[in-house]
């Protein structure tokens, strides 16, 4: 079981001044944190890429360069790449690059994206959204297949034998593919044989547990190995001392966050009644005190299926100490209690096989 941080290294106004704080600042803050991770026993950190105001991550593989001479074992992810608006090309030459600089840690997590901007910034229709991802993905998979690519598609020129460099030390350089729990992107996802990332940011985190079962199901109708393929988690949360510490620090700027998405894509208003409801053990926040929230990744990995927990944080704009608290609790505490019972409970089903 890997337990890691997901974080969009947002810069939205501080709740309670109104403050924004500088791009460049929370850049520094995220390498701080990325290397925190490392040094805690963290598994894994994603960066996502978004193209607005409000988030300062827009070249992923370069943050994460600039934490990967800085750590020494903790992998090293986009969270996710908006693949259907970015060249293949480029993208596999940038983490290739990070996959050399961190000898070996770097990977790819290629998504639709839930933020339109990059379309329009880079030239593309969003009429063509679907048909954007499948040919992206398929270029990508074929860079990574072979040094020297001969491909041909409908959006993108030609490439005829030509060689993509460098070449990751990783090979294959892993590619997962996230998704929001759409049933299409899961399938195409277990077809390919590619891990796979849900997120789970809203609901019972236990209702993922048939997509699951679909994708592993997919994987092995198309001959792959199914119990060979991870499957990894997304979704927010904040650790404290205390779990009544930990809720009332992560809701201001939770709410500030939701409510900002909310109005742009018509949700209703999100208050505290919502966010303690799915504080609830079967809700879809991890946020507590190091047992509440181990208690919910071990549920969440018997009953779904989940071999790999992102926790994101922060969700909009929170104290860096706050942050860093957060991480800390859950590589020393948290991730420690996680890896000994899962450890123990798949020892026991074993046994029983």
């Amino acid at each position: 079981m890997e337990i890691g941080i997901s974080t969009f290294v947002e810069t939205s106004p501080d709740v309670e001044t109104g403050e924004v704080m500088s791009h460049a600042q929370r850049l520094h803050e995220v390498v701080e944190e990325i290397v925190l991770a490392d040094q805690v026993g963290l598994d894994v950190y994603g960066v996502g890429e978004h193209h607005r105001k409000d988030y300062a991550a827009s070249a992923p593989a370069v943050v994460l360069a600039a934490a990967a001479s800085q750590t020494k074992r903790i992998r090293l992810t986009s969270a996710v790449t908006v693949l259907s608006s970015a060249d293949p090309v480029r993208v596999f030459q940038d983490f290739a690059t990070l996959d050399g600089i961190s000898n070996g840690r770097a990977e790819i997590m290629a998504g639709r994206g839930s933020f339109i901007e990059s379309f329009p910034l880079f030239g593309y229709d969003l009429n063509d959204y679907d048909a954007l991802f499948d040919e992206k993905l398929e270029l990508l998979l074929k860079i990574r297949e072979s040094e020297k690519v001969t491909w041909r598609g409908g959006h993108r020129p030609a490439i005829d034998d030509l060689g993509v460099y460098p070449r990751p030390v990783q090979n294959p350089l892993p590619i997962w593919i996230g998704s929001g729990g759409n049933t299409e992107s899961v399938i195409r996802a277990g077809m390919l044989g590619l891990p796979l990332v849900l997120a789970i940011i809203g609901g019972s985190p236990v209702r993922f547990a048939p997509l699951v079962q679909l994708y592993k199901k997919a994987a092995a109708h198309a001959g792959h190995d199914a119990s060979q393929l991870p499957v990894a988690s997304h979704s927010h949360g904040f650790i404290a001392e205390s779990t009544q510490a930990a809720a009332d620090k992560f809701f201001p700027s939770t709410q500030q966050s939701m409510n900002v998405i909310g109005r742009e894509r018509g949700w209703g208003h999100y208050d505290r009644s919502a966010y303690d409801a799915a504080r609830s053990f079967e809700g879809a926040l991890y946020v507590g005190d190091p047992e509440t929230v181990a208690r919910k990744i071990i549920h969440l990995r018997k009953n779904v299926g989940i071999t790999r927990f992102f926790l994101h944080v922060p969700l909009g704009t929170m104290p860096h100490e706050d942050v860093m608290r957060a991480i800390e609790l859950l590589g020393t505490e948290v991730a420690p209690r996680v890896r000994e019972e899962i450890s123990g409970w798949e020892a026991e089903n074993e046994a029983k096989q």
